[in-house]
């Protein structure tokens, strides 16, 4: 995952121009997978480990109500407009707001592993497809803001490493403190990068103008996971 931050320097490869054609479908398939993530594997995986009682749904509450609430009080996004949109560069605060969710994020994927490795493969894949869109979009306000390309590159991988302290974290707990709290908790999280952080970015596509082809590869995120669901059960 942390590696992942530096597909940022696409941007740099391709031009800004054809990497902001393809943020959008790389940010409605991810929201799609984000959904499906949730609905299909951290939810249900939850439930099975604790039982179908209101404290699952309560972790699902409390993991979107953190991430609305780290949105808020950081003022950053999961997910950003091409760079040229962006009149207030956050700079530092976007790297101080994305090491927080990378955190928070290592910890969820890392109890989904301790709890069953299918489980938290499938929710790393779904969290990685977010990633993408994410570091490209970082990337590109950091050098917008001025940063030297290798310096936001660098800021990138850093902010992202406390992904993996995140996972170890988990697993070094996982035989002192309960942790299956953590996959409805993660799954609130996927429900709300997905549908409230991400859908508005592309449901007004390019200039205003919405894009059918969008919804379609929203949709193939969705079904990717339900797909990966269905195999895992044998259904």
């Amino acid at each position: 995952m942390s590696v992942i931050a530096l597909s940022g320097a696409f941007v740099l490869w391709l031009g800004e121009d054809r990497v902001n054609r393809l943020v959008l479908p790389l940010v409605a398939l991810s929201s799609g997978s984000l959904i499906g993530g949730a609905l299909f594997h951290l939810l249900p995986g939850g439930v099975a480990l604790m039982g179908n009682v209101p404290a699952v749904y309560v972790w699902v509450a409390a993991g979107f109500l953190t991430f609305l609430t780290l949105e808020h009080v950081l003022n950053w996004h999961h997910c950003h407009r091409p760079a040229h949109d962006h009149r207030k560069p956050m700079g530092v605060l976007l790297l101080v707001g994305d090491s927080v969710h990378n955190l928070v994020g290592g910890l969820a994927i890392g109890a989904a592993f301790v709890a069953d490795v299918r489980l938290g493969m499938l929710a790393w894949i779904a969290a990685a497809m977010h990633e993408v869109p994410q570091e490209l979009g970082d990337f590109g306000v950091l050098v917008h803001s001025g940063w030297p390309p290798r310096k936001a590159l660098a800021a990138n991988f850093l902010s992202a490493l406390t992904f993996p302290i995140g996972g170890v974290l988990a697993w070094a707990s996982s035989s002192l403190v309960e942790l299956n709290f953590l996959l409805p908790f993660a799954a609130g999280n996927f429900l709300y990068i997905g549908a409230a952080d991400l859908i508005p970015q592309f449901r007004e596509g390019r200039e205003g103008k919405p894009a059918m082809s969008h919804i379609l590869w929203w949709a193939a995120g969705l079904l990717l996971l339900l797909a990966a669901a269905l195999m895992d059960t044998g259904n």
